[in-house]
């Protein structure tokens, strides 16, 4: 039992080593790129990850789409404009200021001032219908005291 346990756990580290890729580079600035690149470029499938993170196919035709690219020579700014001009500004993590990206970078600030305007509009109405009530109550009580000083 003890050795089937074994071999068990051995197949299961095969599999997790199988995942890893590993590219070798001509020069330290060509991985830092590498490492840079894909880390700032989303995975289109996950969209929550960076194609360094995603185990998704497309991340790994990514990945090594941007590796062979280095390979050739091609800048950083290259490969970027190649994956926005082929995917659009959405495949980058960052993405650049621009008309279409105006809701991605504005749209949040506009949220947040709807619900902070949405909150103080609020507070300040229950504020006057507390005041209502009370000067109400203070209104009944004025009448019970008169109709008490008239009858007596």
């Amino acid at each position: 039992m003890k050795h089937l346990s074994i071999v068990f756990l051995l197949a299961l580290a095969g599999m997790a080593c199988a995942g890893v890729e590993y590219r070798q580079f001509a020069n330290p600035e060509q991985q830092a790129a590498y490492e840079n690149l894909t880390s700032e470029l989303r995975c289109l499938v996950c969209q929550n990850q960076t194609i360094a993170d995603s185990n998704a196919e497309l991340a790994a035709d990514l990945r090594r789409q941007v590796y062979e690219m280095l390979q050739q020579g091609k800048s950083k700014q290259d490969i970027a404009l190649f994956m926005t001009d082929r995917y659009g500004d959405f495949v980058l993590y960052n993405p650049p200021f621009k008309l279409k990206t105006g809701l991605l970078w504005i749209g949040p600030a506009v949220f947040l001032l709807i619900g902070l305007i949405a909150v103080f509009l609020f507070a300040r109405r229950k504020k006057n219908v507390a005041n209502v009530e009370i000067n109400a109550e203070k209104q009944q009580k004025i009448r019970s005291l008169l109709e008490e000083s008239d009858q007596s």
